[in-house]
């Protein structure tokens, strides 16, 4: 299992619900194509599977 995930947004949070607007801010995504490292926890993977149609995740090295 990998330490930490590439998170990057593919799609658009415009006309989102607001709940998933949140948590891809709070994932650190904050424009299209644009990736961020993070923790693999559960917090993470739980904030990863509510926006999972809005995101790739890669292991990162």
């Amino acid at each position: 299992m990998a330490k930490t995930l590439k998170v990057t947004l593919i799609r658009s949070g415009i006309n989102r619900p607001e709940p998933h607007k949140r948590t891809i801010r709070a994932l650190g995504l904050t424009k299209m194509w644009k990736s961020s490292v993070l923790p693999d926890n559960l917090a993470v993977r739980g904030m990863i599977r509510s926006v999972s149609h809005l995101v790739r995740v890669e292991a990162a090295k």
